[in-house]
Order: C-alpha cells, then sequence, then structure tokens
C-alpha cells in the first residue's frame, strides 16, 4: 500500500512540476523570440519608409519622430542588412549591398526572387527577417541579419531546456526522497482501518455465533416463533455483512497475495452461470450465455467462484422481470474480458456508474430493502480482479442498460 501511494504522489508531483517548468521557460523564449521578431520588424518598417537606407539625421535618428522604439545612435552602424528592388514580375533591378558583407548581389537577388515567389509581406530567410512594400509597380524586400540575436536565443533556449531537465532531475530525486514520509502516515492510518476491519469482524463473530445457539434453544416456543425469526433473520445479515468486510479486508491487504493457478476459466463462468438458470427462471428472466470455449487464465478458482457469483447475483436482483441477463467471456489480443449485462428498471447516470463499486453503495436506493444486499457485494467484485493484475468498469449503452466488464490478462 505504501509503495503504490508513494508512486502515484511521485509521478503527480514530478507531472505538477514538469507542467509548471514548462509553461514557465516555453513563455520566457517566446517572449525573447518575440522581443527579436518585433525589433527586427520596427527596424524594417524604418527602413522601408526610408527607401532602404538610414536617414542622416546629424549621428542622433533618435531625433527622428518616426524611428523605431529601440532606435539608438549606434543603431545604424550595428545594423546590418541590404535591399533589392524588383519589377513586377519579379525580375532584379537594382541591389544594395553595402550594408553587409557577408552576402553579395547575386545572393542577394535569389533571396529577393524567392521572397516575392512566396507572396508572404515579412518572415525569415534564413536568418535575414525581411519586409517587402510596393509603390508605382517595384518592390522593395529589404533584409535584416538577425543572425546574433538568433543564435543568443537558440543558445537561451538549449541552456533553458537543459537547465530545466537538471532540476526535473534534481527534483526527482528529493521527492523520491521525501515521498516515503509524507506519504506513510497515510498509508499507516489505512492500513489500521483495515487491521481494524478485520479484528472487529473476527470478534463480532463470537456474540453472533452465541446469539443464533440461544435462538436454535427457544426456537421451541411458538409463541415467540415471530420474533425469532426475525432475529435470527438479523443475525444472519450481520453475520454475512461481517463476513464480507473481513473478506474485503484481506483481499485488499498487499501481503496476503492469492495462490494463483492455471484455470479453465470458460468451463468455470459457464458452471457459475448455470446454476443461475433456476433463480433466473423462477423470477421470470433469461439468461444469455455467450462463453467462448477453451480459454485458460491464471487466477484464484474460489475468487473467480466469488466474483461470478457477486455480478449474476447483482444483475438477477436489479433487473426487472421479463427481461434478459447476459454473460459474455471472450479473448480480446492478450486479455480476457468477461462481461454480465442487464437491464435496470431505473434509467443510470453517470454519477451512479462513478460509485458502483463504493462500499455501501447502491443504485437503486428505495429497493434496499426488496433486494437484502449491503451494498459490499462490487467493492468485493474490484478487489478480485485487482488482485488478478485486471480491471474492472461499469458502463452504460443506453439509459437502463447497465453492464460490468473485467478485463484480465491473458
Amino acid at each position: 500500500m505504501i509503495k503504490k501511494l508513494k508512486i502515484r504522489f511521485i509521478c503527480l508531483a514530478m507531472a505538477a512540476l514538469f507542467i509548471v517548468l514548462a509553461v514557465s521557460v516555453a513563455g520566457m523564449n517566446a517572449i525573447n523570440y518575440s522581443t527579436i521578431v518585433k525589433d527586427a520588424d520596427a527596424i524594417l518598417a524604418f527602413l522601408s519608409r526610408n527607401k532602404g537606407v538610414f536617414p542622416e539625421t546629424d549621428r542622433e535618428p533618435m531625433k527622428d519622430r518616426n524611428a523605431p522604439r529601440p532606435f539608438s545612435p549606434e543603431t545604424p552602424y550595428e545594423s546590418r542588412y541590404f535591399s533589392v528592388l524588383l519589377d513586377g514580375s519579379g525580375a532584379v533591378l537594382r541591389v544594395d549591398t553595402s550594408r553587409i558583407f557577408s552576402v553579395d548581389a547575386e545572393k542577394a537577388g535569389e533571396y529577393a526572387e524567392k521572397v516575392f515567389t512566396s507572396g508572404k509581406k515579412s518572415g525569415f530567410a534564413d536568418e535575414y527577417r525581411y519586409l517587402q512594400s510596393g509603390e508605382g509597380g517595384v518592390t522593395r524586400v529589404i533584409f535584416l541579419d538577425c543572425g546574433r540575436k538568433l543564435d543568443g536565443f537558440y543558445a537561451y533556449l538549449w541552456i533553458s531546456v537543459g537547465m530545466t531537465l537538471a532540476g526535473l532531475a534534481v527534483m526527482f530525486f528529493v521527492i523520491v526522497f521525501f515521498a516515503g514520509k509524507i506519504v506513510r502516515p497515510m498509508a499507516e492510518s489505512y492500513e489500521k482501518q483495515k487491521r481494524f476491519i478485520t479484528d472487529a469482524g473476527h470478534e463480532i463473530k463470537t456474540p453472533l455465533t452465541i446469539i443464533n445457539a440461544n435462538v436454535d434453544l427457544l426456537e421451541d416456543d411458538p409463541e415467540d416463533a415471530d420474533c425469532l425469526y426475525e432475529i435470527r433473520q438479523q443475525t444472519q445479515r450481520l453475520t454475512t455483512l461481517t463476513n464480507d468486510l473481513v473478506y474485503l479486508a484481506r483481499m485488499e491487504e498487499a501481503d496476503t497475495p492469492l495462490e494463483m493457478t492455471d484455470l479453465a476459466v470458460s468451463e468455470l463462468v459457464s458452471e457459475t452461470a448455470a446454476a443461475f438458470r433456476a433463480p433466473a427462471a423462477a423470477q421470470g428472466k433469461e439468461l444469455l450465455c455467450r462463453i467462448e470455449p477453451g480459454l485458460v487464465m491464471k487466477g484464484n478458482d474460489k475468487a473467480i467462484r466469488q466474483l461470478m457469483n457477486i455480478l449474476m447475483d447483482n444483475a438477477l436482483k436489479y433487473s426487472p422481470e421479463g427481461s434478459a441477463v447476459a454473460v459474455g467471456l471472450a479473448q480480446v489480443k492478450r486479455t480476457l474480458r468477461l462481461t454480465v449485462s442487464n437491464t435496470t428498471e431505473t434509467a443510470v447516470n453517470g454519477e451512479e456508474l462513478e460509485r458502483i463499486f463504493d462500499r455501501f453503495y447502491r443504485m437503486e436506493r428505495s429497493r434496499n430493502s426488496d433486494t437484502g444486499g449491503h451494498g459490499i457485494g462490487l467493492s468485493i467484485a474490484k478487489a478480485i480482479v485487482e488482485a488478478h493484475r485486471g480491471t474492472i468498469r461499469a458502463w452504460s449503452q443506453d439509459a437502463r442498460s447497465f453492464n460490468i466488464t473485467c478485463v484480465f490478462p491473458g
């Protein structure tokens, strides 16, 4: 129990930490990239308004009211750019590469023709941010070298990702170290609760046995027959509930695994289902079995029989007269799927399906006194399935259908 809680706590803590760090790193890098693009677009827009050059403004471009915000007196000297004029068909008219060394006229023309063909007004061509503007049938494409800023961006990106992964690794070991101490009090409380149920069940059995023995002695007096009958009925109900609680507590104890053998599960399910034909017929209900023959699984014979008894008893109790109860067993890929289905007198909603395996929960509360159950049978069924490393779920195909499917490893 402690191990399972510890694993769940570690997974939840690491998932939450990963989401927080991932959002933070992604946000910071997105802002960084957006700033690079915004600054580059501002400079390109300024160059476009000035026909692809920085105007001479007494070596103080910040005095120009139309200058972009990132401008400083050094901006014209720090910016590396080139521009190309194209005619209406995309042919190169003129190239200006005087403000960049790494790009010649031929390469600049190739960049411009690709941008013109793409039809995009702005974007990136390799490490160059570009902007297209047209005037009088002539298109000017200005390219700004953002290589250094992009190199800085990618360096920061990989460093931030690396630091995030390193931080996650460190936090994983920290969380693993403290997880046991955090989870242990809750796990110990749960274990004490289960031990209490087991111990209390054994203690209750003794007075119940004595009460039943005294009832046997007093039954000879006909005047007290009705009272004694009620006493016996209630003691039997209490005995059944006690046995179920003890069995459920034992099933949930990790240190008491079931003894598993190779089971001819097809025969077992068929045999157990056949025992309910007579009760079904007495209630005017039809029993339908679709069981694939020859299936074998690793399991505990007694536990699987009890699982079938619980599912069949539940289906018969909560299905209306004249309806059908269906039992299906089939192999699906590498799993075995056992399904017990029935119709219900009232519609089944999603909330009921989610709580159906809770202890002492029954869907049709108005029929509690008629069914005679305690609402603990499906909790035992779930414990049996999980002890076989399987899964169990309740689902509804339509408003008044109720199905329970158990999936076991093949």
